[in-house]
């Protein structure tokens, strides 16, 4: 049989292309509040980062992915490393400490984990295969995999940051999904979590005084900000209500570029960053966000295209891993800038100003990549999973 080389999947590429040119205009126009003198500040840093990512997607995609199984382990220790010297030796800012010197750079950790545990829980489940478990091999698996998230979900949680936290679970749960792991074990474990959650909801609706003693102080201001924004609209409601002002008032085509009211008078905090999508609400309305969903609609779509098209277990869960990385942070930061969900500072996909998230998408799309040139197409058989 003959089998048909593969080259590097444009659409991918293409739709990464058009989220950073959505990016360089929303970090152009929400970043001029803050760097008036030099209002192409932020776009050449951007631009800089843009160009750093992109070549180390590509090397990333030359590299054969599969060698990654072997040193999934090995990178995912030195994920839990980094998150320990953090814990210890971290910069703190805000009250959050997420970021650690190493010699010429800054890094956050946090960032990086979200790829090292991808990588190893795809090793876990690979290793697994794919045939049917009997109930002792359910039980072993599911417990392996919660242990092996749990551990960096508590060492993120604590730093503290909620969204990266919750990426990491979304991860998992992605992964979960997919996996050989009893259905029935999956939907136990689900209503289980699912359980914890309403009891949480009803410590809040009856027994307030108790649930205030298991969250911390900023915790909780986010939850009021979060529930009631007009109550608290002078203090932890305040990003939200000025978002969503800004976002109402573009209506369907928005207020055009660079003329937001609510932003370019500065009453969106971080609109550069976290509420970059207040931007493109207010100023290319529901035209210009309807945009930018499809484009990460089109982007999630070709990930799970490639995780069809893998000839290695090993790569359908690198895939569908990314697949929820990259979804559930998007589904953060769109639902909290539009009231959704709670505010929790995660950063928009390829779209946000800044550089580990960026550089770490970057790096998860080239790990996508190289699944996709290394899947070969043979005619006359159906692809073989290994």
């Amino acid at each position: 049989m003959r089998e048909k080389t593969q080259q590097l999947d444009y659409l991918l590429i293409i739709s990464v292309i058009g989220l950073c040119i959505i990016s360089l205009l929303a970090v152009y126009s929400g970043s001029g509040q803050y760097e008036k003198s030099e209002p192409f500040y932020f776009v050449i840093r951007q631009l800089m980062w843009y160009g750093i990512g992109f070549a180390i997607m590509i090397a990333v995609a030359k590299f054969d992915y599969e060698l990654l199984e072997k040193w999934a382990l090995a990178f995912y220790i030195i994920g839990l490393f980094l998150l320990l010297l953090v814990h210890f030796f971290g910069i703190e800012r805000n009250g959050a400490k997420r970021w650690v010197y190493l010699g010429l750079l800054e890094i956050q950790p946090s960032e990086f984990m979200k790829i090292f545990l991808v990588l190893y829980l795809a090793k876990v489940l690979s290793a697994a295969g794919e045939k049917q478990l009997s109930l002792k091999h359910n039980l072993k698996l599911m417990i392996q995999l919660v242990g092996y998230t749990m551990i960096p979900f508590l060492l993120i949680l604590v730093q503290p940051d909620l969204g990266s936290a919750l990426v990491i679970i979304g991860v998992a749960a992605s992964l979960f999904i997919v996996s050989n792991v009893s259905t029935k074990i999956i939907l136990l474990f689900s209503g289980a979590v699912a359980s914890m959650v309403g009891f949480l909801v009803y410590l809040f609706q009856y027994q307030h005084e108790i649930f205030t003693k298991l969250l911390q102080p900023h915790q909780l201001s986010r939850i009021y900000g979060w529930i009631n924004p007009n109550q608290y609209s002078s203090g932890y409601g305040y990003q939200l209500q000025q978002a969503l002002m800004g976002i109402g008032s573009g209506q369907l085509t928005g207020n055009g570029f660079n003329q937001g009211i609510q932003v370019q008078n500065g009453k969106v905090p971080e609109a550069h960053t976290d509420f970059i999508f207040a931007v493109i609400g207010e100023e290319f309305g529901f035209v210009g966000t309807s945009i930018l969903i499809f484009i990460y609609f089109l982007l999630i779509y070709r990930i799970i295209q490639i995780s069809f098209r893998s000839n290695h277990l090993f790569g359908v869960y690198i895939c569908i891993g990314i697949t929820g990385l990259i979804g559930i942070q998007v589904f953060q930061n769109i639902g909290m800038t539009i009231g959704l969900t709670p505010i929790t500072g995660l950063a928009l996909p390829f779209v946000s100003y800044g550089g580990s998230a960026l550089l770490t998408n970057f790096i998860a799309l080239g790990l996508v990549l190289s699944v996709q040139l290394r899947s070969k197409n043979y005619m006359f058989s159906e692809n073989i999973i290994q």
